[in-house]
């Protein structure tokens, strides 16, 4: 029976086919369990990644084993990109009972939901030591059928071990000036001298922890963080995680050295990298860095933009099964598009090399310095990327997920506003109108939607906290009050919803959390994105600096408390709650500029106040006037009947400028 021929979920829709009788997570999916006296697999994964496509085509789409799977379990496949609650709760067993996680998970628990057995990917055949799929199947329905209360047991240990690490330890300060410099210490001796990134293969994109580099350095001058930034940020631009012809980066690296990405591309690390990149720019007028922060957001909006005004969520790592396969070069693939001198050429420019360095004799693209001919470098790809275009193309996530698409909104408004594109604030626009028209639903957020039609999971945090996020930073470029209203709701919602009585948050509402979970799940951890918990923490502070708010104020500072432990510990997974706490030591500054619009002067004032490196600052522009819908903005008169900017802290201010020479030096923005 087809069961999720109606999802909203790409990755549901392709096992919709499959021979196995798949269930979405519903109550329905459960009662039929207890009905049937089954286990359930509980099948989690998401649509772009590669092991669970090889993991479907070897065992799912496996006759025999379907119809063992269907004789013997209930089967419940979920997408962990819609589901993130559900994945984090079975995700914190799996790597309790195996000392590692990762997708696809296969958990087998009781009607009730309870884990008794998880793993990740299994074989179709005994390998290195793992039972194939089959075998671990049969073993646990025969468990099930034997020592019923041994699984039950089992099942029970670990629900209790789960319900007594629930709690996370916060309270205290903010970290302070001492803690924040020990992060960047400690992040220095992680720091890979030769190679850039943190640690060693596979290397993760560190957007966060970059972000929290970049405002130590606005904040106190430490030329040792921004080298970090820069080394990073300059390894990943010219290895092959970047695409070097169309932009965008691979979801990591596989190596040490930057140079074989997992192929998947998805819609947050390239939102979250190219805000990182415009900042680097913003921070040091760095080329590479206003390049590759215009061309992920273009790459962003070519082969990410839906019909609707959202971005999808991510592109597949594998082409026709095979991982890689639009990217990739040989040298003779290049002399067929470019000829054999500029094939020759753009191999030694790229690093194509015979032996290659990726598989079968094929290599990533690299570009590792500059080309000597930059009109000639601008043919040589163009025809390349042509070329590639007739290639099988990678399959598409099509769905809308609120909290990257939040993501994207900041990265497009402040890419487009400090570089001077206007169409990529236009396009932070509309995903932020789909985001409000379609996902807001009678006051609440739902987490995706697809072809326009929203879907019926409830957002978590993170979509709140990071579509605020996304709000804010608009309302910074645009001056329109209407997107501090919308940001101030769904605060609302989090600190009436989300937040744990004691000042740091859960991942789900308290009328939302789905009962059958183990636990409410919390973690102020970054992972691939900024956590639910650091995400708030930030987008308060924000809506506190352009309101003057001291109830959203308190709320910032009591959740960035868990974080004064993380900065000496764990600086490399706390990125973005450090990076708030940066904002927070400096203040933020509150910059109001007053003038009317269209006056140049207002205008002048507006970009230099944004190309300000002050961490965290809050930029309102609008009218003087008493009564503005901006309360930074209220009580701001002209200075001299002329367009001028208010620096404040606490909503105390300096005295007002004029001149935008003064303001940039107040501010810490380059001439």
């Amino acid at each position: 029976m087809n069961r999720l021929a109606d999802s909203t979920s790409p990755y549901l829709l392709q096992h919709k086919g499959n021979p196995v009788d798949w269930w979405p997570w519903t109550d329905q999916a459960f009662d039929e369990a207890r009905r049937l006296d089954r286990p359930v697999l509980i099948s989690i994964g998401y649509a772009a990644c590669h092991w669970c496509h090889v993991m479907a085509h070897e065992s799912f789409e496996d006759e025999e084993t379907a119809a063992f799977l269907n004789e013997h379990f209930v089967s419940i496949k979920v997408d962990r990109e819609e589901r993130p609650d559900v994945d984090a709760v079975y995700m914190e067993a799996t790597q309790a009972l195996t000392g590692h996680g990762g997708w696809p998970m296969t958990v087998f628990a009781t009607p009730e939901g309870q884990p008794f057995y998880c793993g990740t990917y299994f074989p179709p055949t005994p390998r290195h030591g793992m039972p194939s799929f089959r075998q671990l199947i049969a073993s646990v329905a025969q468990t099930w059928a034997e020592r019923r209360a041994d699984v039950l047991a089992a099942g029970q240990r670990i629900v209790s071990s789960l319900a007594e690490r629930s709690s996370v330890p916060s309270t205290g300060a903010p970290p302070s000036g001492a803690a924040l410099a020990k992060a960047v210490t400690t992040l220095s001796t992680q720091y890979d001298e030769e190679r850039g990134g943190f640690g060693g293969a596979p290397k993760f994109p560190p957007s966060m922890v970059l972000e929290q580099l970049l405002r130590h350095h606005a904040r106190t001058g430490s030329k040792e963080a921004l080298r970090l930034v820069r080394g990073t940020a300059e390894a990943m631009a010219r290895g092959g995680m970047y695409d070097q012809l169309a932009g965008g980066y691979a979801r990591y690296s596989v190596d040490a050295d930057w140079v074989v990405p997992h192929f998947e591309k998805m819609l947050y690390d390239n939102a979250l990298l190219a805000r990182c990149y415009v900042h680097w720019w913003r921070a040091t007028g760095d080329p590479l860095a206003r390049r590759v922060a215009l061309e992920t957001c273009d790459w962003m909006l070519a082969d990410l933009s839906t019909e609707e005004g959202g971005l999808a969520s991510s592109l597949d790592a594998d082409t026709d099964g095979v991982e890689g396969a639009t990217y990739v070069w040989t040298p003779e693939q290049l002399r067929d598009v470019l000829g054999d001198i500029d094939g020759a050429w753009a191999a030694g420019l790229l690093g194509v090399t015979a032996a290659g360095t990726f598989e079968h004799g094929s290599s990533t693209l690299q570009l590792l310095r500059d080309p000597d001919d930059p009109d000639r470098w601008a043919g040589v790809r163009e025809r390349l990327l042509a070329s590639r275009a007739t290639r099988a193309q990678p399959a598409r996530d099509d769905k809308i997920v609120a909290a990257w698409n939040g993501l994207a909104v900041a990265a497009l408004a402040e890419t487009g506003a400090l570089l001077e594109r206007p169409d990529l604030v236009d396009a932070a626009i509309r995903v932020a109108r789909l985001l409000l028209d379609t996902h807001l639903v009678d006051g609440r957020l739902r987490r995706v939607s697809r072809g326009g039609v929203v879907g019926p999971h409830p957002g978590v945090l993170e979509d709140y906290a990071d579509l605020a996020e996304g709000l804010l930073a608009l309302l910074a470029v645009t001056g329109d009050a209407q997107w501090l209203t919308a940001a101030g709701t769904l605060l609302d919602v989090v600190l009436e919803d989300f937040a744990d009585g004691a000042g740091g948050f859960f991942d789900t509402a308290a009328t939302e959390t789905d009962p059958r979970l183990a636990r409410r799940p919390q973690d102020p951890t970054d992972n691939a994105t900024p956590s639910g918990w650091s995400a708030a923490a930030g987008a308060l502070l924000s809506f506190a600096a352009f309101t003057g708010s001291t109830h959203h104020r308190e709320a910032a500072e009591r959740a960035l408390g868990v974080y004064g432990a993380l900065a000496e510990s764990h600086p490399r997974f706390s990125g973005w709650g450090l990076a708030v706490a940066e904002a927070l030591l400096d203040g933020p500054r509150e910059v109001a500029v007053v003038g009317p619009s269209g006056d140049p002067c207002t205008a002048l004032l507006h970009a230099v106040a944004l190309r300000g490196t002050a961490p965290g600052a809050a930029v309102a522009v609008g009218e003087a006037g008493t009564t503005a819908a901006i309360p930074l903005l209220q009580d701001r008169p002209l200075v001299g009947g002329k367009p001028a900017a208010y620096v404040c802290r606490h909503f105390t201010c300096d005295a007002p400028v004029t001149d935008a020479s003064q303001l940039a030096a107040a501010l810490g923005a380059r001439p």
